[in-house]
C-alpha cells in the first residue's frame, strides 16, 4: 500500500531536479517535494519523513542554514539528511558532514546510485533504532533473569553485526573494482590473529580483545571510500599523483564516519576496533605511511595486522592497472618489507601461516 511506504522529502529550488528525483524515488517511497527551506518547514509541521534530500544552493535559507535549524530542534534533529548538490569541492562536503549530514551526493546524480544510497542509509537507520531499543530493554532486566539477559545480549550482537555488514556493503557497492576485498582481508586478519594468540605474542596488546567482534569490525577498514568521488574510485587505470593524494584521505574519512555513527548510538564500544582499522591500516613501520606518519609501535597493532592482510590481497588480486601476482611473489614482497613497511614480528607470523592466505 502507498501509505506503508516511507516518506522522503526532496528539497531543491530547481523544478526539473525535483521532478527527476521524484521519478527515481517514487517507485519505492512516498516523495514530497519542496522548492525552498520555508516550504520544507511547512511540510514538517504535519509530516515526519524517513529522510530529507537537501540542496545546498537555494534562495532564502541555503542548505547549510537549513540543516542547522533541523539539527537544533528536538522534533527534527534525528531525521537523516543527505545533501544533493552540484558543489564538488572537498571543503563543501566536509562542511556538510560536520553540520550533521550523513552523506553528500553530487548532481547530476546517477538514479541507481541515489536509490541505493537512500536504501542503504534507511537500513542503517533501522538497525540503529533497533539497537537502541534492544539496549534500553537490556538495562531494564534484572541480573537474576539471566536467561532473558543472555537472549537480549545475543540480539544486540546480531544487530551490531548487521549494522557493520550493512555499512561494509555500502563500500563494496561504491568500489566494485575491488569486489571481494573486504571478505578476503577479513580472512587474512583472522589467520594472523589466530597465530599471534597461538604464539603468545603481543600479550599485553591483545589482552581483552573480543576476537569475534574484532573480525566483524575489520569489515569497515575501507569505509572512508564512500566519501571518495566516483571519478577516482572507479577509474579504470592507475591513479595520478593528485588522485592518489585524494584517495589517501579515505583513512581519515573512515575515522570521521565511524565517529559520527558512534555519536548516534549509546552502544559505541563495538565500533572501537573499526575506527582503529580504518585510520591506521596504511601506516608503515618506518613512519612513511599515512595519514599520520606513525612509526613502529606508535601504530596500533590492529593497523599493523591489517596492513599485511590488505597488501597481500592487493598484490594477489586483479586491478585495472595490473594482473594478479602469484602467491609466492606477494609473500616475497611482504617479507622484503619487514622492518620498513611492516612490523618484523608480524612478518615472521605471516610467513608461518602464509599458506593459509591462498584462496
Amino acid at each position: 500500500m502507498e501509505s506503508d511506504k516511507k516518506l522522503i522529502i526532496l528539497v531543491d529550488d530547481n523544478p526539473a531536479n525535483l521532478q527527476t528525483g521524484k521519478n527515481v524515488l517514487s517507485e519505492r517511497y512516498r516523495v514530497a517535494t519542496a522548492p525552498s527551506a520555508e516550504k520544507l518547514f511547512s511540510l514538517l509541521e504535519n509530516n515526519y519523513p524517513a529522510m530529507i534530500l537537501l540542496d545546498v544552493d537555494m534562495p532564502g535559507k541555503d542548505g547549510y542554514e537549513t540543516i542547522k535549524i533541523l539539527k537544533s530542534k528536538p522534533d527534527t534533529k534525528n531525521i537523516p539528511v543527505i545533501f544533493v548538490t552540484a558543489k564538488t569541492e572537498e571543503e563543501d562536503e566536509l562542511k556538510g558532514l560536520s553540520l550533521g549530514a550523513i552523506d553528500y551526493i553530487t548532481k547530476p546524480f546517477q538514479p541507481a546510485l541515489l536509490l541505493k544510497r537512500v536504501e542503504l542509509y534507511l537500513l542503517v537507520e533501522i538497525q540503529r533504532k533497533k539497537l537502541s531499543v534492544q539496549t534500553a530493554e537490556l538495562q531494564y532486566f534484572n541480573d537474576n533473569l539471566q536467561h532473558l539477559v543472555e537472549e537480549k545480549t545475543q540480539n544486540v550482537v546480531e544487530l551490531q553485526n548487521a549494522l557493520l555488514k550493512t555499512i561494509a556493503e555500502m563500500v563494496e557497492f561504491r568500489d566494485d573494482i575491488t569486489g571481494g576485498h573486504i571478505e578476503r582481508t577479513q580472512r587474512g586478519v583472522k589467520t594472523l590473529v589466530d597465530e599471534i594468540h597461538r604464539s603468545n605474542l603481543y600479550r599485553e596488546e591483545t589482552r581483552g580483545w573480543d576476537t569475534a567482534l574484532l573480525l566483524q569490525s575489520c569489515l569497515l577498514h575501507d569505509v572512508g571510500k564512500i566519501s571518495i568521488s566516483d571519478s577516482i574510485l572507479k577509474k579504470p587505470g592507475k591513479l595520478d599523483e593528485a588522485e592518489y593524494e585524494e584517495m589517501k584521505k579515505h583513512t581519515v574519512f573512515g575515522e570521521q564516519i565511524i565517529e559520527k555513527i558512534e555519536a548516534m548510538t549509546k552502544e559505541s564500544d563495538f565500533l572501537h576496533y573499526a575506527k582503529i582499522f580504518a585510520v591506521s591500516h596504511h601506516e608503515k613501520w618506518n613512519g612513511t605511511g599515512y595519514p599520520r606518519k606513525l612509526k613502529g609501535k606508535e601504530i596500533p597493532l590492529l593497523g599493523r595486522i591489517m596492513a599485511i592482510a590488505d597488501v597481500y590481497d592487493a598484490f594477489t588480486s586483479v586491478r585495472p592497472y595490473k594482473p594478479a601476482y602469484p602467491h609466492e611473489d606477494a609473500v616475497h614482497i611482504i617479507t622484503e618489507g619487514s622492518g620498513t613497511q611492516f612490523d618484523p614480528v608480524l612478518v615472521d607470523v605471516f610467513n608461518r601461516v602464509a599458506g593459509e592466505f591462498i584462496t
